[in-house]
């Protein structure tokens, strides 16, 4: 069974990219162009993983939202930022946020961020 992995990055482009590769490595991708859309999607499905632009207004409210839902402890989530600022990851950290991706990402970091969860599905 493909694991469930969601992006909500209000960037078009960001999620086409992050589909296709993520695609690719047979996770079963969903979209959510901003928040709102990421939360109602949530509480009809948790993902396995959520990749969350911390760019996007109420990022870190989606993360700590996800995180009080029922089962939202078992989702790995990833704070995506563009820099690697040790302040903003640590916002995201206390937010709820298990790891961090680096804005742009390419195939590579992509494959090494969440290949070991798709050899696992």
């Amino acid at each position: 069974m493909q694991q469930r992995l969601m992006i909500a990055d209000d960037s078009a482009v960001i999620c086409k990219v992050a589909k296709r590769i993520l695609g690719g490595m047979s996770f079963q991708v969903v979209e959510a162009s901003n928040t709102g859309e990421a939360l109602m999607m949530c509480e009809a499905q948790l993902p396995a993983i959520l990749i969350v632009d911390a760019g996007m207004p109420d990022a870190l409210s989606l993360i700590h939202s996800v995180r009080q839902m029922e089962g939202g402890d078992k989702v790995r989530i990833y704070y995506c930022t563009i820099e690697n600022d040790i302040k903003v990851l640590m916002v995201g950290k206390r937010a709820g946020a298990d790891d961090f991706l680096i804005k742009p990402f390419d195939r590579q970091m992509l494959e090494n961020a969440f290949g070991r969860f798709a050899a696992a599905a």
